[in-house]
């Protein structure tokens, strides 16, 4: 029987300093609590990441109030983070310190490895770090295979979001590349369940992208606007014979 790793990704909470705080008329604290009592029932999650985007009035109590939800929702699993273009790395790393969070940029399972790449620029927009991208390199194991998860999207969705996407495309598909055991990527940020390709010279992968625990874009509107659709998460399933599935889940 082949053995599984199940990983199950978050975004885009958005979260006040106060719990009753609310984006585009939504109590975002609340949706979180929702997203983390779903994945805690199901008992075969081996890790969260969560991509980006935790705050939304940038101050440290919504960092607190981060921590404090998976406290109440009595996660115990690994939990794993990437910095959005909301979010401050210092407050991250000072919050999101102690168990169950981690701050390490790969995960490692028996045959699966997780690349958590930076994408945090100066700017709402994102920029693929190639620096923080190649300190990765010597942890990578060939022998395994490769998801990578970041806050901003790769490649456009129509939208727009399409305005803070990835500023240089080109040197994270040169990345890729590199690294052809990377088998599929995911990314929060568009508010949406997409599954996008990316086409390389020498293969074709697969972009999947998170809904948020917040609010779903509407994505007819020319700006932030929720098309009313409720929070959401993804699941992927990587197992021993180099295949990776992958689902979303709206509550």
């Amino acid at each position: 029987m082949s053995k599984k790793f199940i990983l199950a990704q978050i975004s885009d909470s958005h979260l006040f300093a106060e719990c009753d705080g609310r984006h585009h008329g939504v109590n975002v604290y609340h949706n979180l609590l929702k997203v983390l009592s779903a994945i805690k029932q199901q008992p075969e999650v081996d890790v969260i990441v969560f991509t980006g985007d935790l705050t939304q009035d940038h101050s440290a109590q919504s960092y607190q109030l981060f921590v404090q939800a998976f406290a109440v929702s009595e996660i115990t699993i690994p939990v794993y983070y990437l910095a959005g273009n909301h979010d401050d790395n210092v407050l991250l790393k000072r919050y999101l310190s102690q168990a169950p969070f981690c701050q390490g940029n790969v995960i490692t399972s028996a045959h699966w490895q997780v690349l958590l790449l930076e994408s945090k620029s100066a700017t709402p927009a994102g920029v693929f770090n190639t620096a923080h991208a190649n300190s990765l390199k010597p942890m990578i194991d060939n022998n395994k295979y490769q998801l990578a998860l970041m806050h901003h999207h790769a490649v456009d969705v129509g939208y727009f979001i399409d305005e803070h996407g990835l500023i240089n495309k080109a040197e994270f598909q040169q990345f890729l590349t590199q690294v052809p055991s990377i088998k599929a990527l995911g990314c929060g940020h568009i508010h949406q369940a997409l599954t996008l390709p990316i086409k390389l010279f020498d293969r074709a992968l697969n972009l999947y992208t998170c809904p948020a625990t917040s609010i779903q874009f509407d994505t007819a509107s020319a700006m932030v606007k929720s098309n009313g659709q409720t929070a959401g998460y993804r699941l992927y399933t990587m197992t021993d014979n180099e295949q990776i599935f992958s689902q979303t889940f709206f509550l």
